[in-house]
């Protein structure tokens, strides 16, 4: 079992930045691969970037791609999400989610565990 506490989300304004943090629970956090979905209100979650077991591999949705980026401290049991350059369509809650069933997913059902999210809005 193992649950996720994500942190850092807020208001900024339009290029600005923020770094979500998220924090696991449990002694197996190293052998998950951890990623990071966003749901805007009245759509659909979807996928933002995820990162592998190691932290040697990642892979972002074309919409974030230069702008965000994963990462995992495994002696902390936490995976971050750097947001740059923001804009008003990256407004969401963004929600932090683990998988062990492989190196690392874009779909959401891949994710055994999610995090209850963190708001962030940009305004423009």
């Amino acid at each position: 079992q193992v649950q996720l506490v994500e942190s850092g989300g807020g208001l900024v304004q339009t290029g600005g930045s923020l770094r979500l943090s998220c924090a696991a629970s449990g002694r197996t956090f190293s052998s998950y691969a951890m990623g990071w979905f966003r749901q805007a209100p009245g759509k659909e979650r979807e996928f933002v970037a995820a990162i592998n077991w190691s932290g040697d591999s990642e892979y972002y949705a074309d919409s974030v791609k230069g702008r965000f980026a994963i990462s995992r401290d495994n002696a902390k049991n936490t995976v971050y999400l750097r947001m740059n350059s923001l804009k008003p369509e990256d407004t969401a809650v963004y929600y932090c989610a683990a998988g062990r069933r492989g190196s690392m997913s874009t779909s959401s059902t891949f994710y055994d565990y999610w995090g209850q999210g963190t708001q962030v809005t940009v305004s423009s």
